[in-house]
């Protein structure tokens, strides 16, 4: 089973290991277009002393049209690079929503290969409310570094891929967008994308694997996933493959393998823009 420790670092830890020569910190902030705050400003303003921002719209493949779909390998490595970012760094990922974005970050890193990335329980706002340290001056550019990636492409999941599981039953695949969304009755937050959701998926808000800013504890994630085979794969998808990273850590913290666990990178923004059967209601 995985403990959480190897998920999460605590605020308290992270703030006695500040300056660490094996360090780096990334805020993986990102906010849906809905939502009206700026991540990016936000950095600017304040942050955790030394960290990068990641910009998941940037470090991404921009040519498909759809929202930060994964980029190459050589690309992320660059784009890491620059950030000062090397596969052999103990990396730390928070957002300032709490347990929002940052997950997928986490993701992201492992996917390519960083050997030891954790996510900061709580994120930037219970930094701020313990009164942690914080850099308040223009962010200064990252001393560059050298990424050495390679795309482990195992834990991804395809659009075909996630049509025949459904069509043969050989997958649960969860779709973590809000349940008004999942069943048709409100609008996506992207122009031009209709509701619904995919014909056999089971819709799981991610919102109830989060308690507060934290991952909510092992009973009520196994409340929220009653139901669900665990010894069977699952794909994870959300509306843009952000959400889902947040069912992915909740599975792992619970001791669902991480290799029966596949993430849809495109989710519902390129199934419902791509030719997938949509269906509404429950």
């Amino acid at each position: 089973m995985t403990e959480r420790s190897q998920i999460f670092i605590s605020t308290e830890d992270l703030a006695a290991r500040l300056g660490e020569p094996n360090l780096r910190i990334v805020d993986g902030s990102w906010y849906q277009p809905t939502v009206p705050r700026d991540a990016i400003v936000e950095y600017e303003i304040r942050r955790i002393p030394g960290a990068v921002y990641f910009d998941i719209d940037v470090i991404a493949d921009t040519s498909t049209g759809l929202p930060h779909m994964l980029p190459d390998a050589e690309s992320f490595a660059r784009m890491a690079g620059d950030l000062g970012l090397a596969e052999t760094n103990e990396i730390v990922v928070y957002d300032g929503a709490g347990l929002a974005s940052a997950p997928r970050v986490w993701w992201m890193l492992k996917l390519y290969g960083a050997k030891n990335v954790r996510i900061l329980e709580g994120g930037f706002e219970r930094w701020m409310r313990e009164r942690r340290e914080m850099d308040r001056d223009d962010p200064k550019p990252p001393t560059p570094s050298l990424f050495r990636s390679g795309l482990d492409p195992r834990p991804l999941a395809d659009m075909a891929t996630v049509a025949r599981h459904l069509a043969e039953g050989t997958a649960t695949v969860i779709d973590t967008r809000p349940a008004e969304r999942f069943t048709g009755a409100a609008p996506e937050p992207r122009e031009g994308i209709p509701s619904g959701h995919m014909p056999g998926a089971l819709g799981i808000p991610a919102g109830v694997f989060v308690k507060g800013l934290v991952l909510a504890d092992e009973p009520t994630i196994r409340t929220a996933l009653a139901g669900v085979d665990l010894e069977r794969p699952i794909v994870c998808t959300c509306g843009s493959g952000v959400t889902a990273s947040i069912l992915w850590v909740a599975l792992l913290a619970i001791g669902v393998p991480e290799e029966r666990l596949t993430l849809y990178d495109g989710s519902w923004s390129e199934w419902a823009t791509s030719g997938g059967a949509i269906v509404t209601g429950a």
